[in-house]
């Protein structure tokens, strides 16, 4: 598999260290902006009230609760993002090395796009099955602070309070809706994006330093999180909302999503608390792809890149 251009062995080994490097690049990333997610989730869930803005947010809640509940829903958001993020990287790595291991380098090449979102897809929605309760979990604490005091006091409340499936899994149809599309794009935008400023540069990852190609991992990753936060985002308004108790009434999960989606309308769902979005989830990606490309290089693992058989290019 493009022998000249330094990449694994694809031994299981390698999809461990690639799920590891995964579950720390997202979990520390996502922990880190607790603060600015949480900001985004009030706004989106209560707009009347957060209606100055990201910055205007994080002084409303300074002001009113005392900067420690910035911190609100951290434990669910480190873990479940750690726990997302080995399946997420590590699934991504397995279903493109076997994809290209199956179809051979040159037609890899020439379908890579298309094994992005595939593998971005699979990868994707065995993760979310992992995250939603811890989702479901900071959403609650966030909404509502007063309903526990961590991830292991809230766990118990609502599984006693709503059952599992509708107090861990009544999100799974937003946060599929949410999660996979996202993560579709980021990936995929990630990878040409990278593709064309290494072919600005005229140079591929091998010929470059592990400083330039972190540059590369960095710009590259800020594009893809915002295409990704534009695309996903109406379903992670929904999301946010489905889990706050008591919204969309009482039937099943679809009519409430249906609820939700009539009283909002598709402007709000498409445009209330975008910009924080995007800025979180633009240094978030940036943040990912870099410390992913760390992990993976302090553990030895050489990262897996299509490759042209034909030319010198590679990703």
């Amino acid at each position: 598999m493009g022998g000249e251009h330094q990449q694994g062995p694809f031994t299981p080994m390698y999809f461990i260290k690639g799920a590891l490097a995964g579950g720390i690049c997202c979990g520390v990333t996502h922990g880190a902006m607790t603060p600015v997610d949480v900001v985004k989730t009030r706004i989106q869930l209560e707009p009347k009230v957060y209606n100055k803005g990201m910055i205007g947010g994080f002084r409303q809640i300074i002001a009113n609760e005392g900067a420690g509940a910035l911190l609100t829903g951290f434990g669910p958001t480190a873990l479940g993002y750690f726990v997302q993020g080995w399946f997420k990287f590590g699934g991504v790595e397995f279903f493109k090395v076997q994809a290209t291991q199956l179809l051979g380098d040159e037609v890899a090449w020439n379908n890579r796009v298309g094994i992005y979102l595939g593998a971005a897809a699979a990868a994707e929605f065995v993760a979310d099955i992992f995250l939603c309760p811890l989702e479901a979990t900071r959403i609650r604490l966030v909404s509502d602070p007063k309903f526990a005091s961590g991830l292991a006091d809230a766990f118990p409340k609502i599984i006693k309070q709503d059952g599992v499936i509708r107090g861990f899994y009544s999100g799974f149809g937003p946060i599929l809706f949410k999660q996979i599309p996202y993560t579709m794009a980021k990936f995929a935008v990630q990878g040409v994006a990278a593709e064309q400023i290494y072919a600005v540069l005229g140079k591929n990852a091998n010929q470059l330093s592990s400083n330039q190609n972190l540059g590369v991992s960095l710009g590259s990753g800020v594009i893809a999180g915002v295409a990704a936060a534009i695309i996903s985002h109406p379903a992670d308004t929904l999301l946010s909302m489905v889990n706050k108790e008591g919204a969309g009434g009482n039937g099943s999960i679809t009519s409430r999503l249906w609820n939700l989606a009539k009283e909002t309308g598709v402007v709000r769902l498409c445009l209330n608390g975008l910009g924080p979005r995007c800025v979180m989830i633009g240094v978030l990606t940036a943040g990912q792809f870099a410390l992913f490309d760390t992990v993976m290089a302090a553990t030895g693992a050489k990262k897996f890149h299509f490759v042209d058989p034909k030319g010198d290019g590679s990703h």
